[in-house]
């Protein structure tokens, strides 16, 4: 088939497939979803041989350790999707579930009532763990997915897909519900981007780049999260251990994700009592610290900070810090170089902790926990597809009640409007 017809063809299905998936049985979705989870442990010597190819492709072609990491699929980690996807069916239903109800004086009973949003292009780099994710929260909120994996991780893609449906078929997987994409041309993901007829959503995860470009190519509403630069705030009332404590886990725990922190800020009233041990701490971990002239004062190692830095989500082991006069500058600094992610203060003041939770304008405002929290799973959410940083419709981890919008439902007993 022609590609323009293929893509056709798959939003289409996409689309009649969504109408199935609105009308589905509640019942019905959890033993599918224990199905596909079996499927995949059942399939995992295919979608093993399968990864094993594209690992083979990807470092012919150079792909960094980084990214081979994230490609590479193993028992282990087949079976934490498999295990995802049972988290998942454990989760109340979102669909169906009566968000406000109240009762007019002419007897007329309005319910505000969650629904699947229909079809979504869910579009993603090199995890293949991210297509058995996505096709589970998708499918829990009665959502069709159009899968759109990177070139790298077709093959793996594909056995993972097919493992889902061959799992989740025969106990009534509506055909079509879930689709991948079958090539890596990015003609072929801007056809898609162009059809708001049959595809209300599109959910892109991955690089900075990725999200622009589709951002910019889309005639579809986008979920985006662009950068991950997060901010710990060590105030001048911190409990100054656990300050240490939580700078260093949100640095170094593990450094190439959004939700680690980039940029540290310290009141100048304690700095000179906390940053020579947790500067030492942090080096001790491999970080390159980048600091303004007070900092390198304190942490000999420092090299000088640039103006470029405060913008730069590293996702490595380099850190930018900052000593402020004050909470008013730190909060300053935050809305002047952050990206709305995961912000964190560290104090035992609960008006400076009110203050900066009322000022900073991010999807996830921490007081005294570290910013690597900010993911579905640690905020009891099961998997999630993503992380908005988008002020609409949805904030922070996406996960199944934010794959879903809503309709009013309106009962009557033969009223009529005069």
């Amino acid at each position: 088939m022609e590609q323009s017809s293929l893509v056709l063809s798959i939003a289409q299905s996409a689309r009649r497939a969504s109408r199935r998936m609105a009308a589905l049985d509640p019942k019905a979705k959890d033993p599918i979803l224990n199905a596909m989870a079996d499927a995949l442990e059942l399939q995992a010597a295919t979608i093993i041989q399968a990864n094993q190819r594209d690992l083979a492709d990807g470092q012919t072609a150079g792909l960094s350790k980084a990214m081979l990491d994230r490609l590479m699929l193993n028992e282990q980690r087949i079976q934490a999707m498999a295990n995802g996807l049972r988290e998942i069916a454990l989760l109340p239903d979102p669909v169906g579930h009566v968000l406000e109800s109240w009762t007019r004086p002419n007897g007329l009973v309005i319910n505000k009532t969650a629904v699947p949003i229909g079809v979504l292009l869910v579009i993603y780099e090199s995890r293949p763990n991210v297509t058995a994710d996505a096709a589970g929260l998708c499918f829990k909120s009665s959502n069709a997915v159009i899968l759109r994996g990177g070139s790298e991780s077709l093959r793996s893609n594909q056995a993972i897909l097919n493992a889902l449906v061959a799992g989740g078929g025969p106990l009534g997987l509506p055909e079509h519900a879930i689709q991948l994409v079958p090539t890596s041309d990015r003609n072929a993901l801007y056809e898609l981007l162009a059809m708001p007829d049959c595809i209300d959503l599109v959910i892109p995860r991955g690089g900075h780049g990725l999200i622009r470009a589709v951002a910019e190519h889309s005639k579809i509403p986008v979920l985006k999260h662009y950068n991950g630069v997060c901010h710990v705030y060590v105030d001048e009332a911190a409990d100054l251990e656990m300050a240490k404590r939580i700078a260093v886990n949100a640095k170094c725990q593990r450094p190439g994700v959004c939700n680690a922190m980039e940029t540290l800020l310290v009141h100048e009233a304690i700095a000179p009592d906390i940053l020579p041990d947790l500067g030492q701490l942090l080096l001790n971990q491999g970080v390159e610290i980048r600091g303004d002239e007070r900092v390198r004062k304190l942490i000999s190692q420092a090299v000088p900070v640039t103006e470029e830095d405060w913008r730069t989500e590293y996702l490595d082991l380099i850190l930018s810090v900052r000593v402020v006069p004050n909470l008013d500058a730190a909060i300053d600094h935050i809305e002047d170089y952050g990206s709305h992610h995961s912000d964190v203060i560290v104090t035992s003041n609960p008006n400076a902790a009110e203050r900066f939770k009322r000022a900073i304008d991010s999807s996830t405002v921490y007081v005294n926990a570290s910013s690597r929290f900010t993911d579905g799973a640690e905020f009891g959410m099961g998997a999630e597809i993503g992380i908005s940083t988008d002020k609409l419709h949805a904030r922070g981890p996406v996960g199944i009640r934010e794959l879903t919008t809503y309709k009013y439902i309106v009962e009557g007993t033969g009223q009529i409007r005069g």
